[in-house]
């Protein structure tokens, strides 16, 4: 922690995390400033009264420390974060209710791309909206490095669970955590402590056991061509970068019923249905890439276990690669099994800095300039505005996330259940030059297949799913 005169004001200012320096990496490596970007929309069915939600964000964004991180660059270019006291900026109101829906979800697409002033600047923009068929809510902007999908989806429900408060008299929510508590938490295990070594422990040991093989979403074509320009065919690696870091979203709706079915045999065999999500994605690699048996999937962990951690916002998720070589004649419920296993050592030692595994494992392996073995990103977000609601009121909601025009990988599938009505999206954010709709559409076929496939006849091998699908 060092002091910085801020306005004339003296401020305790305090280090970026390991999770907002994989953030903060990603800027220093894209000239698009809006890579950081976070664009997402909530609207209610219902007339409000949009002077009292003014008073709820407010009041919220006193609750919500991190919706009040600033950042500024210290003379040897570290970056360090602090808070302001209170915010003063107006909330803007906009009315789209005349428009068509969807130029209207267009407009805030634009909004999305547009980047915000790195330092010393409000990283966060709030907007009334009003849409089409009576839907009212909030558009929200933020900034990764001090918000993740788990924060926005808390600081939302604050909002709305202020409002209803005072409009109807609901029960009042109750106080959220601080993030600087969190913050200090996380500082304290990176200075050198008896948790952190065990850590790095760990995961050099998972490093040194045996090289992984790059599985691709699009199937072996990468990975060959790579060989022969490199005259290696025993290469296990590939050069995952693209030309271009422009990106957009694709969003594929499970209808309510076979969502239901996929969470009672989650319930009924005592699977987390990330198990069940990572293991229908890697075995649908495997059956790209000529029924590979050595799969890994970069799994995004949301380290948020503890009440502190739920309710003090930030960002907080780590990214490590999820490495499992099954072979054909294992079951679909014994593949299961070894996933979530897998999972639980990750979660055991996910506070490392997944920067610097990453960093490790690339020179023990000796890859090249952004080499990688994981194609693909996951994310379970559990999380909904109505889950185990009782001071919101049972009423049509619509959420949106928009993209902001840009990514950092290749392909990043976030699934997620719908506020409407339990049902699961898979919202694909891709690289336009690394995959086209077309292809989105045929993964997320092949995915459906291999969890139903899995589902109805949990005994079945591998290999048998493989030839089936």
């Amino acid at each position: 922690m060092k002091e910085f005169q801020v306005n004339g004001v003296t401020l305790q200012c305090y280090p970026l995390t390991a999770a907002q320096r994989i953030h903060n990496y990603s800027t220093m490596h894209c000239p698009y400033h809006q890579l950081l970007n976070i664009g997402t929309g909530f609207y209610i069915q219902m007339e409000t009264d949009f002077s009292l939600l003014k008073e709820a964000i407010y009041e919220s964004y006193q609750r919500f420390e991190s919706m009040r991180l600033r950042f500024l660059k210290d003379t040897d270019d570290t970056v360090y974060q602090y808070l302001v006291p209170f915010e003063e900026r107006d909330i803007e109101y906009y009315d789209f209710s005349h428009w068509k829906e969807e130029d209207a979800h267009d407009e805030m697409r634009r909004w999305t791309a547009v980047p915000f002033k790195r330092f010393h600047s409000p990283m966060s923009r709030i907007v009334m909206i009003s849409l089409p068929d009576g839907y009212n809510g909030i558009y929200m902007k933020v900034d990764h490095m001090t918000m993740d999908s788990s924060s926005i989806i808390t600081f939302i429900r604050d909002i709305l669970e202020i409002y209803c408060a005072k409009k109807y008299d609901m029960a009042y929510p109750k106080p959220m955590q601080s993030y600087i508590k969190a913050l200090e938490k996380d500082l304290a295990y990176e200075a050198g402590s008896p948790a952190q070594k065990k850590d790095a422990a760990f995961w050099k040991a998972e490093i040194e056991k045996s090289e992984p093989m790059y599985t691709d979403f699009n199937g072996m074509g990468r990975l060959i061509r790579q060989r022969i320009e490199n005259h290696n065919p025993e290469q296990r690696s590939a050069k995952v970068t693209s030309v271009s870091p422009e990106a957009s979203i694709s969003v594929f709706q499970l209808e309510k019923e076979p969502s239901e079915r996929l969470m009672k045999f989650c319930e009924e065999k005592r699977v987390p249905m990330a198990s069940l999500l990572l293991m229908g994605l890697r075995t649908v690699l495997s059956k790209f890439n000529g029924n590979e048996k050595d799969v890994s999937i970069k799994s995004c962990v949301a380290r948020r276990g503890t009440l502190l951690e739920k309710k003090s916002g930030g960002t907080r998720i780590h990214f490590f690669p999820l490495r499992t070589i099954m072979e054909p004649e294992m079951t679909f419920m014994d593949g299961l099994r070894m996933m979530q296993e897998e999972q639980n050592k990750i979660f055991r030692h996910a506070n490392y800095d997944s920067i610097a595994h990453t960093f490790q494992r690339n020179r023990y392996w000796k890859l090249t300039p952004g080499a990688s073995y994981e194609s693909i990103s996951l994310t379970y977000q559990p999380m909904t505005l109505k889950q185990d609601a009782d001071n919101i009121p049972d009423i049509p909601y619509k959420t949106m996330w928009y993209t902001n025009g840009v990514a950092a990988q290749p392909l990043y599938l976030t699934v997620m259940h719908r506020v409407e009505d339990g049902g699961l999206n898979f919202n694909f954010e891709y690289r336009k030059d690394a995959v086209t709709d077309y292809e989105m559409e045929y993964l997320y076929y092949y995915l459906c297949r291999v969890l139903f496939r899995g589902i109805e006849n949990s005994d079945r091998t591998i290999g048998e799913i493989l030839d089936i699908i």
